[in-house]
């Protein structure tokens, strides 16, 4: 290089040399001094990081292809001939039929609540225009609540459904009133509703007769299943026993002859209720059949309400709850004078309650009480009599 060419040089930069790359950094004594030219050589270690990768990703495809084609190989062709093949190639057995309606809706064999064309399904409850009214709800009676809570320390055992609602105010007490409880025989109430809202539709007439048969047999409760066959007996002497008595084989009567499960839950929905079910046939030992004490005091209210029943119905329904024989529980606990309209049920792990009272001095109020004990303990019952005359001196006081 010339000697001028050098001067300026080492006038206008200052070299750094490194291994990995060379950098002109400019002496910033002249600002008006070109930027210098930066050149940098690559590391080669990026390079095998980027070369390990692709190995991965090759094996990795690799991988996925053979999985690929032994799924399409063994697995598919199988699953195929078992399964999907069946739909377009001829059966072996002709004699057996594949039932797709029930692969796709299993339950609607024991969970339904109407039929069209011979076809069971499942209806959701009627919310726009439901035939019950609803309570009118007031002011929430705290102070009834915490009474009946202060006794369930005496009672580690009991888990209970405590529902109260008084006709003047509107106000009530609830105690898990919307929680799912096993119904028992208190079934028979939206039963019996449903065969009063049949007759009101002229489907049948409370002098329609039955003949007993071993079909209609129940055991638990009721003189029903010890008669003799093919006794006979209208509708109006099966709905008393039903009640009165809490005989099965009569409800059990009632319910085909209006049809059957099907058409009680129908009726149930079209009222209404979301969380009252009827599953079981009578006895239901097992608690499947549902209801919560909230249901039930909205099914006690509409019995007066003219747009549901008619003056006719509800009479013959005031009769049956005037006379059950089972005066033990609600009742027990009430004052002297007052009158009860209700339906108790009984099985081994569930006792309730449910009716309207009418005290003396002219309160009148529905209560639902419903108790969860271990199997056919008497502190349910022994819950429930506290129960209703705590609510009793609270309700004829206030």
């Amino acid at each position: 290089m010339p000697e001028l060419a050098r001067k300026y040089e080492e006038r206008y930069y200052y070299y750094e040399n490194t291994r990995q790359n060379c950098t002109a950094v400019p002496v910033k004594r002249y600002p008006h001094a070109p930027k210098p030219v930066v050149r940098r050589y690559k590391s080669r270690e990026p390079q095998r990081n980027n070369a390990k990768i692709e190995r991965n990703n090759r094996i990795s495809r690799i991988v996925s292809v053979t999985a690929m084609i032994l799924l399409g190989v063994f697995v598919l062709p199988t699953g195929f001939g078992n399964i999907a093949g069946s739909m377009f190639t001829k059966s072996p057995y002709p004699n057996l039929k594949t039932d797709y309606k029930k692969l796709l809706f299993p339950t609607e064999n024991y969970l339904n609540n109407h039929l069209f064309l011979n076809e069971l399904s499942l209806s959701g409850a009627e919310t726009k225009k439901p035939a019950m009214a609803e309570l009118n709800i007031g002011q929430e009676l705290t102070g009834l609540e915490n009474q009946i809570k202060n006794i369930l320390p005496t009672y580690p055992s009991i888990h209970p459904s405590v529902f109260v609602w008084d006709y003047d105010t509107g106000n009530y007490a609830d105690i898990n009133g919307s929680e799912l409880f096993s119904a028992a025989s208190i079934i028979k109430i939206p039963v019996l509703l449903q065969l009063f809202k049949s007759i009101e539709n002229k489907q049948v007439s409370l002098y329609d007769e039955m003949i007993l048969t071993d079909y209609y047999r129940a055991s638990g409760s009721g003189n029903l299943q010890f008669k003799a066959e093919n006794s006979r007996y209208s509708l109006d002497t099966l709905a008393r026993i039903m009640i009165t008595d809490s005989d099965n084989s009569a409800t059990n009567m009632i319910m085909s002859k209006i049809g059957s499960m099907t058409d009680v839950n129908q009726g149930i929905r079209d009222w209404g209720l979301k969380q009252t079910h009827v599953k079981t046939w009578l006895p239901d030992l097992e608690g499947t059949n549902h209801t919560t004490a909230r249901d039930l005091a909205r099914m006690l209210y509409n019995i007066e309400n003219p747009k549901f029943l008619t003056s006719e119905s509800r009479e013959k329904i005031f009769d049956y709850m005037g006379h059950v024989k089972n005066t033990r529980l609600i009742q027990a606990g009430l004052g002297s004078g007052a009158f009860f309209l209700h339906k108790t049920g009984d099985i081994g792990k569930m006792l309730g309650d449910a009716g309207i009272v009418y005290a003396p001095n002219g309160k009148k109020y529905i209560v639902v009480i419903l108790a969860n004990r271990p199997y056919n303990s008497p502190a349910g019952k022994d819950f429930i009599v506290k129960a209703s005359e705590i609510i009793y001196n609270y309700m004829t006081n206030i």
